[in-house]
């Protein structure tokens, strides 16, 4: 029988919070979505920044999270759809442009991308 846990989700875009049960060997996001909990997702390969929260309270394991660097899983962001519930959980929900600038921002020294402006004419 695998043991599950217990995670708590605050998530910051809605203002709610759900708790859920997730065995250990299943994908969190996956199984919180079967659960009727609606969380924000786009590639569900642990390559983007949309499913990233921060782990307030527990232990994930995510192996498969290439999309955070291990500078950021050092100062506990996680990505649930490649994480396992390693104990009791509580996470918060973050914002993908935030989490997007902590990881790529130093590549990006000349700030965000603008669109509309002109080109350059002969």
């Amino acid at each position: 029988m695998t043991k599950s846990y217990t995670i708590q989700i605050h998530n910051r875009q809605t203002g709610t919070k759900h708790t859920a049960k997730v065995p250990a060997d299943r994908y969190i996001l996956h199984t919180v979505e079967n659960q009727a909990v609606n969380l924000p997702f786009s590639c569900r390969n642990g390559a983007c920044t949309t499913c990233a929260v921060r782990v307030l309270a527990g232990e994930i394991y995510q192996p498969e999270a290439m999309g955070l660097s291990p500078k950021l899983r050092e100062r506990g962001y996680a990505l649930l759809c490649v994480g396992y519930p390693r104990s009791d959980l509580e996470v918060e929900t973050q914002d993908e442009d935030e989490v997007y600038e902590l990881q790529f921002g130093r590549y990006f020294g000349k700030g965000k991308v603008r669109f509309g402006l002109p080109l350059d004419e002969d």
